[in-house]
């Protein structure tokens, strides 16, 4: 789910505290282009900024979803599941403050059995914000707090009875590239049973200037958190990237459907980093591309989550279609089998 290395790296080049970033740095710093993961941005520092970022006037996302589940959450809690008593378990992907989560919690703890929510977060900071969130409000709720990389292996175990219904919301998908999206919700189907369901949140296809402004907001906050990345490589490992040398830059990106996040040096310069030993030049207006974030059709939704093992069932939308929140279903093969049976009679 990752970039393939094109290095060779090996213990004795890392340090022994920091491993994970300095992997990430030596193979990205190194790659051409440069790139870093993003998964960086979110030390506590970076989450706090992206937090920041969700309060935006420019960014919409986090409006135009919220305002859907507002509208429709007992919608959606009545077709995930309709046995009322039976227990179950929601994990969230990338939980951040599960402050949107709320609102689904809230349609789902309405005359519901047990409920087990396990908000998954590669901060430590964020998971605390999202435990105390949902502990506050609601005291019958056991939470389970998970800190880790999503794209990590053998961190979900989740319980055997009842219903799971797994959340990955506020366009996190769409930081993937096409192949790694579909190779992440494969392996989030196959932890699942039959019956279980996804809410997957996508920010659509629309006219780029909404796009722009959300991506350079006025206020700088974005430029900040961009150049975050930087600043966690200087903490963990030492570096002295100057951040005052590098700009934010932040384009649509029209043939792959997506916006990009860059950081281009604003002049020659040479970076060290002595946790690893190296040393990386930039060339003037050489860049880091730090981020993506797809954007998407209808269709794309559809088929994304077919080509993951999951069936699209249902799909929520904002007022001018700008997001979606989407219901997938695991089925059984059988069941499958019948439909395609069904429609081919057809």
């Amino acid at each position: 789910m990752n970039r393939v290395s094109t290095l060779e790296i090996t213990s004795a080049q890392l340090p022994a505290t920091h491993t994970r970033e300095a992997a990430a740095a030596l193979e990205g710093l190194s790659a051409k282009p440069k790139f870093l993961p993003s998964w960086l941005f979110y030390d506590e520092e970076g989450s706090r900024l992206f937090e920041a970022i969700t309060n935006l006037p420019e960014y919409y996302l986090t409006a135009r979803e919220h305002s859907i589940f507002s509208q429709y959450a007992k919608e959606m809690i009545a077709a995930v599941s309709e046995k009322s008593d039976e227990p179950i378990s929601v994990v969230e992907l990338g939980a951040g403050s599960a402050s949107k989560t709320l609102v689904l919690l809230d349609a789902l703890a309405a005359g519901r059995g047990h409920i087990t929510y396990l908000p998954v977060d590669i901060s430590e900071s964020a998971l605390k914000a999202a435990s105390h969130n949902v502990r506050s409000v609601f005291s019958d709720i056991e939470v389970q707090p998970i800190c880790s990389e999503i794209t990590d292996e053998g961190w979900l175990n989740l319980p055997e009875e009842g219903r799971r219904l797994a959340l990955y919301i506020g366009s996190s998908i769409g930081n993937f590239d096409p192949e790694e999206a579909v190779e992440l919700l494969q392996w989030l189907h196959s932890q699942l049973q039959p019956g279980d369901a996804l809410l997957l949140g996508t920010d659509m296809v629309k006219d780029v200037a909404p796009l722009l402004l959300a991506y350079n907001d006025a206020a700088g906050i974005t430029a900040r958190f961009n150049k975050n990345i930087l600043a966690r490589l200087n903490r963990a490992l030492g570096a002295d990237f100057a951040l005052e040398a590098f700009t934010h830059r932040a384009i649509w990106n029209a043939d792959r459907s997506r916006m990009e996040m860059h950081l281009d040096s604003k002049r020659s310069q040479t970076v060290q980093i002595p946790a690893l030993d190296r040393s990386f030049q930039f060339k003037r207006g050489e860049s880091i591309h730090t981020e993506n974030s797809y954007k998407f059709t209808p269709e794309a939704v559809e088929e994304i989550l077919s080509s993951s093992g999951f069936s699209l069932e249902q799909s929520w939308y904002d007022r001018d279609q700008w997001f979606g929140v989407h219901l997938a279903r695991v089925i059984d093969r059988e069941t499958m089998l019948d439909d395609e049976a069904e429609e081919a009679a057809a």
